[in-house]
């Protein structure tokens, strides 16, 4: 599976003002682009753009997205849920896999515009009510967005219910403090399905882990995730990225419903070997003391 890159040096060589939200503006091009919405396994459907995946997980009692993009991808997951015959207003919950602007930027506004309860990961409960300033690395470059605070934190294997779906919410940390992966069940006409939407645990920073002052148990938590993803049992796995999980290889436009194009549980262990050994080199950093 293609691994997939953070752009953070793109972040570093751009001088940023003080404001409210300051999302980079030299992001990759397919983080904007829209994409067409689709039905996933069940109740769970695609309505984030060409990368940047947003869920939504539709019920009787209402709907739940989970990740919202760019504040600029808020447009395209109205359309979206439209096109797909939902409506936007019936948004009730509103759930996140990771603290950084690409995953959260419309968050906010989608919040006030429903008047949906968020759920976050009480680890990073804090970045999003400073809007990114706290964040142990992206503040520091001054990368932000609009702040939100949650209405409920939640702690690893809490519940979240909504109709007859239940996520559970399990604590996967290193990319961010409270980065999160979900898992629910759900089934059509021909079977029962076990999803996970999964927080892959790429690696953003360039220095040695022991000298990540703000973050001082990101290598004992890259290990944890490391070690728990590797344990989730699943039917389907999507991840926070399109990329991550080889979306458009799996599923062009106008394809038929199809979940068994996600069932590839070697692609899911193949990304954490790789990403495995991305964080025995950086632990490695340490143990021999240079620099990167």
């Amino acid at each position: 599976m293609k691994k997939y890159v953070i752009f953070l040096g793109l972040l570093m060589k751009v001088h940023y003002t003080a404001q409210i939200v300051n999302e980079p503006k030299n992001h990759p091009k397919e983080w904007s682009q829209p994409y067409e919405p689709f039905r996933i396994a069940g109740n769970l459907y695609y309505v984030g753009t060409y990368d940047l995946a947003s869920y939504l997980i539709v019920t009787g009692k209402g709907n739940i997205i989970i990740n919202t993009g760019l504040a600029d991808s808020l447009p395209i997951i109205k359309k979206n849920i439209q096109k797909l015959g939902f409506k936007y207003q019936d948004t009730k919950i509103l759930l996140l896999t990771q603290a950084h602007y690409d995953h959260l930027g419309a968050m906010a506004d989608l919040k006030k515009e429903t008047g949906a309860k968020l759920y976050v990961d009480a680890a990073d409960a804090e970045v999003l009510k400073s809007g990114g300033k706290t964040d142990y690395e992206m503040g520091k470059y001054g990368v932000t967005f609009k702040p939100v605070t949650p209405d409920y934190n939640v702690k690893d294997k809490d519940i979240v219910k909504l109709g007859s779906t239940t996520l559970t919410m399990l604590h996967h940390p290193g990319h961010t403090k409270g980065s999160c992966s979900f898992v629910f069940e759900t089934k059509d006409h021909k079977r029962n399905y076990r999803v996970l939407i999964a927080n892959m645990p790429t690696i953003i920073i360039d220095k040695k882990f022991s000298e990540v002052a703000a973050y001082a148990n990101i290598e004992k938590d890259y290990q944890y995730t490391l070690n728990e993803m590797k344990k989730v049992d699943f039917d389907i796995w999507v991840a926070s990225h399109a990329g991550q999980f080889d979306l458009h290889q799996k599923h062009k436009p106008k394809d038929p419903y199809n979940p068994e194009a996600f069932m590839n549980k070697k692609d899911y262990f193949d990304q954490l070997d790789e990403l495995e050994k991305d964080y025995l080199e950086k632990k490695s950093e340490d143990l021999n003391g240079r620099n990167p």
